[in-house]
């Protein structure tokens, strides 16, 4: 029951408040959809809460959406490079797909306060939350295998291209146009670009020393 509640709340509540309030309220109340976003992306991480370790649990994950906060604030001069996937896939890996949602919805709604709160906010939620959810399915190959990790990094950069462009055509025509989409994805193609790679590099140099962290933790709480 758990397991279906929480697919229902990122496949079809989040996707809906997301795409929902970004065509009902266009660049209008903006907040409200991204607290319900914010909202909705703590109920599976937290149905999933059982004894009172997982308050450790809890404090792992938000010390990795620290570091994902301040590293997208540290590498603000180089546009487009930024370690956030990288730490969301890493805490997916260890901790799973829910917690690896949580830091990526958080991660990019505290950003945000820095760097500008917006209808475009719920979009980098979703996107980088999906990235996370569907780490915790990967996290074994990817474990095991650099080849899967790097492979899978660079999709995460180029599927978070084209799930926030979607709000970019939404936002421009009040609808989805497809030839809109295209032309803002090629557009993107070099920040897309420049994102894929800086996924690869962040998580060849922290996934290991990080996932060794998290593995102590996980097992010292039996989490």
């Amino acid at each position: 029951m758990k397991k279906v509640i929480s697919y229902i709340t990122f496949f079809v509540l989040i996707p809906a408040v997301t795409v929902g309030g970004a065509l009902i309220f266009r660049d209008r109340q903006y907040a409200w959809i991204t607290l319900c976003v914010a909202l909705l992306s703590c109920i599976p991480f937290f149905l999933h809460f059982e004894h009172r370790a997982d308050v450790k649990r809890l404090v792992t994950v938000a010390v990795m959406t620290a570091l994902s906060v301040l590293g997208r604030i540290i590498f603000t001069p180089i546009p487009a490079f930024k370690p956030v996937a990288a730490f969301v896939i890493i805490t997916a890996m260890y901790f799973g797909g829910e917690a690896g949602f949580l830091v990526g919805s958080l991660s990019a709604v505290i950003s945000n306060f820095w760097f500008g709160q917006g209808p475009w906010t719920p979009f980098q939620m979703f996107s980088w939350g999906l990235i996370g959810l569907v780490a915790g399915f990967l996290s074994e190959p990817m474990k095991k295998s650099r080849i899967v990790l790097i492979i899978y990094s660079i999709l995460a950069g180029v599927s978070y291209s084209l799930m926030t462009d979607i709000w970019t055509v939404l936002w421009a025509d009040g609808y989805f146009n497809i030839s809109r989409y295209l032309a803002a994805l090629v557009s993107a193609l070099p920040f897309t670009a420049v994102y894929a790679l800086s996924n690869v590099v962040f998580l060849l140099i922290f996934a290991r020393p990080i996932g060794k962290i998290l593995e102590r933790i996980k097992v010292k709480y039996a989490l």
